[in-house]
């Protein structure tokens, strides 16, 4: 994985949120406030490991088994994985993982294996729970799924600006291609989908090796991906969406020696908050917990 010579730093972050705050990022205020009160506050976990990607690029299984579980432990507030995941997900529930297969930064399949592992060790049958991606309308456990979980990774995207959790449901629409409107500010109505509404249980935003920067549809670089190494798990889309959105916000500055911003601007997750309610999109709205590796990389 390529990597710049200037690492991403708390500083380069913080400017990162600031642009959002003010419009440049994701046109936040331009879009309305979203709501008040300390009660609405969501928390999400970003948690990294260094470990987590070799130097020949393979995912290591035992290391991301143990970050996911770190992660959802402390998102739940419980004592252990086991609790943890029961608190989300009951035995009799049928489980759709959504996940992501774009062949050139797929979810990773020791990802999806840990969260079937979790699954079953809460009691969920094996035949009731699928990983799925562009065949889910015509899969029949999502077709009777009764909880989601929610996985892609983030990379920069030519028509969202960046693919995110929010956008990974567009395969619930025969036609994806109707939601390209104005950077896909509308992604967040797909959410409201009988399929999907009330149905997520947990949000796993991939960034492993996220990609910071492309040109033209489907465009792909080595230049443009680092290993970072991190999860952003949450029960909120949204903000675990702009978390990963000021990261990639932050390496392209960085990378580039000057703000560059995301382009288009990635307006669907500040609708998702502002229009269709799904979610915190503002840093103030977010409780950010951060666990693991904490180097000058990390924000």
């Amino acid at each position: 994985m390529a990597e710049s010579k200037k690492v991403i730093t708390r500083r380069d972050f913080l400017r990162a949120g600031t642009a959002m705050a003010v419009g440049d990022l994701v046109g936040l205020p331009l879009l309305g406030s979203t709501r008040a009160g300390a009660e609405n506050k969501t928390r999400v976990i970003l948690i990294r490991d260094k470990n987590v990607v070799s130097s020949a690029g393979k995912i290591q299984l035992d290391v991301i088994e143990k970050m996911l579980d770190q992660a959802v432990t402390t998102l739940m507030g419980a004592p252990d994985p086991i609790s943890a995941w029961k608190k989300l997900v009951k035995p009799e529930d049928v489980v759709g993982i959504k996940s992501n297969a774009w062949y050139m930064l797929r979810t990773p399949e020791a990802l999806e294996v840990a969260i079937q592992k979790r699954l079953l060790d809460i009691g969920v049958k094996e035949e009731n729970m699928a990983v799925d991606d562009r065949g889910i309308l015509r899969n029949p456990v999502f077709q009777r799924a009764t909880a989601l979980i929610n996985t892609c990774p983030m990379r920069t995207h030519h028509w969202a600006g960046v693919g995110t959790l929010i956008k990974n449901y567009i395969m619930y629409t025969p036609r994806p291609w109707d939601y390209h409107d104005n950077a896909c500010e509308n992604l967040g109505a797909i959410w409201q989908f009988p399929q999907v509404a009330g149905k997520t249980r947990l949000n796993i935003l991939v960034m492993l090796t996220p990609q910071f920067h492309g040109v033209g549809p489907h465009s792909f670089s080595q230049e443009y991906v680092w290993t970072y190494g991190g999860l952003i798990v949450s029960t909120d889309p949204v903000a675990a969406d702009a978390t990963g959105a000021r990261i990639i916000q932050a390496k392209r500055d960085s990378f580039f020696g000057k703000h560059r911003p995301i382009s288009p601007p990635p307006l669907h997750i500040a609708v998702a908050d502002t229009r269709f309610k799904l979610g915190n999109s503002r840093p103030e709205r977010i409780d950010l917990v951060k666990l693991g590796w904490d180097e000058s990389t990390f924000i």
